[in-house]
């Protein structure tokens, strides 16, 4: 039986990372769905650019950014004491925004079918704007977060080129189960290589399953 420390850590990640971009995602996604501003076509752009980036592009990137002589890598030295670079703190700040256009993509649709009329209305009667978001249009859009939470947290799952840039393969600190399965093929131990792949391969299949299960039901009930 395979180590299974680096799954843990994986999950620890990606549901760290999905909870972030719920708090994150959510006013970006309503803004794009909702904004007329010219600035929407470049905010588009950059929310999707880790869609179309190679993950090694992007981890050279955070590589630079979390370095402890840049101002970001000298705050956070400043502010925790340890490095940015190579420490879990980087690999979240660097998942969350590898995964962001899995959370904001899903939510901006799905606040774009609504539109602002619900919002407008609950208004009307005198809601607060925070207020008719929250009990209005959060309810109508539960399906759109609700597959942006599921697609976030596997890609966060599956990461591979971002994470051994941003975090090496530190045990028990940045070693996840991607890098594990890479380390294992290395060491020709394919043995523990297929546990670890095979449970990779079946959580996707019921993901992916589940979120088109989903959207199936929705479009059943819509017709």
């Amino acid at each position: 039986m395979p180590d299974l420390g680096p799954l843990w850590l994986t999950v620890a990640l990606a549901s760290a990372t999905t909870v972030c971009l719920l708090l994150l995602g959510t006013p970006l996604a309503w803004w794009l769905a909702t904004t007329r501003s010219r600035l929407r076509p470049a905010m588009e752009a950059i929310t999707a650019l880790p869609l179309v980036l190679p993950p090694t592009v992007l981890g050279f990137y955070f590589l630079l950014l979390m370095n402890p002589g840049s101002p970001l890598g000298r705050f956070w030295l400043r502010l925790s004491g340890d490095s940015l670079s190579f420490s879990f703190s980087g690999l979240l700040l660097a998942s969350i925004v590898y995964s962001l256009p899995f959370m904001v993509q899903p939510l901006q649709r799905a606040f774009e079918s609504i539109g602002t009329g619900p919002l407008e209305a609950a208004q009307s009667l005198r809601a607060s704007p925070l207020d008719a978001f929250l009990s209005v249009v959060m309810p109508l859009a539960r399906r759109g977060f609700l597959s942006g939470a599921i697609l976030a947290f596997a890609h966060t799952i599956g990461e591979f080129g971002v994470v051994l840039m941003v975090g090496g393969n530190i045990p028990g600190k940045t070693r996840l189960i991607s890098i594990q399965i890479y380390e294992h093929v290395e060491t020709l131990n394919y043995a523990d290589a297929h546990v670890l792949s095979a449970i990779m391969l079946l959580f996707s299949f019921c993901v992916l399953l589940f979120v088109y299960a989903r959207n199936g039901r929705g479009v059943a009930h819509a017709a």
